[in-house]
């Protein structure tokens, strides 16, 4: 869940959500089989990231799901629930 008052435009809501697909879709093995929610609960400082296919922005919201991918997957081999937290102030 990519939430406007997060991202005010769709070009970045996008550019976040095709970072989480390829990811997700990268890290499939290492998670269990499950519907996994992720959701952006801070914004993306405009300021610092002024465009939103910039390779800045890319790469922040890449190294931020990588981290919470590997939570997951962590938490899943002990037999709990992954946290429900997502990037951005998880």
């Amino acid at each position: 869940m990519v939430p406007k008052r997060w991202a005010r435009r769709a070009v970045t809501r996008n550019a976040i959500r095709r970072q989480i697909y390829a990811l997700a879709d990268a890290q499939a093995h290492a998670l269990p089989q499950a519907a996994h929610v992720v959701r952006l609960r801070a914004a993306f400082d405009r300021s610092q990231f002024p465009s939103a296919t910039s390779t800045a922005l890319k790469q922040a919201v890449r190294t931020e799901l990588q981290q919470l991918f590997a939570r997951a997957a962590r938490n899943s081999g002990k037999g709990a629930s992954a946290s429900p937290a997502g990037p951005r102030g998880a």
